[in-house]
């Protein structure tokens, strides 16, 4: 069997330039928030549970430490997040929303809205695909889905 694949043909592209797609619908979204796309993943994790440290919110998104706390600080800055240093540990840093973190996710919801507009697919499609998406990704790194 010959493995000569278009760039269409092969998954590893269509899932690059999707995702690519969708962050060119979602900028000028988080343009008018004010934040930029990591930032408003690192928003998403404290929506789902507030009060964590920074290396539980790299885990969640399978990102370093060090690639988070230049986020977190700019996120503090804009007033949508605090870090306060742990009480039980001088190195560990709790991110908390502030109010206006947690007002952000209500204002976010016109991502998702903007997404399924576009992709013209029903709801159930969309979910079915993103499982897919997701059982992919746990096949190939060996992980479970942290949701």
């Amino acid at each position: 069997m010959t493995h000569d694949l278009t760039l269409e043909d092969q998954l590893c592209f269509s899932l690059y330039a999707t995702s690519m797609a969708i962050n060119r619908l979602y900028k000028p979204l988080l343009d008018q928030l004010g934040i930029t796309y990591p930032q408003y993943l690192v928003l998403n994790v404290l929506w789902e549970k507030d009060g964590r440290s920074i290396s539980a919110i790299a885990a969640r998104l399978d990102l370093e430490p060090s690639t988070i706390t230049p986020l977190v600080k700019r996120l503090e800055t804009a007033g949508l997040v605090t870090r306060t240093r742990r009480q039980d540990d001088e190195r560990g840093v709790l991110v908390a929303l502030t109010a206006r973190g947690l007002e952000l996710k209500t204002e976010s919801r016109c991502l998702g809205e903007a997404l399924f507009n576009r992709a013209g697919m029903a709801a159930e499609e969309m979910i079915a695909l993103n499982r897919e998406v997701q059982r992919l990704h746990q096949a190939l790194t060996g992980k479970e889905s942290a949701s």
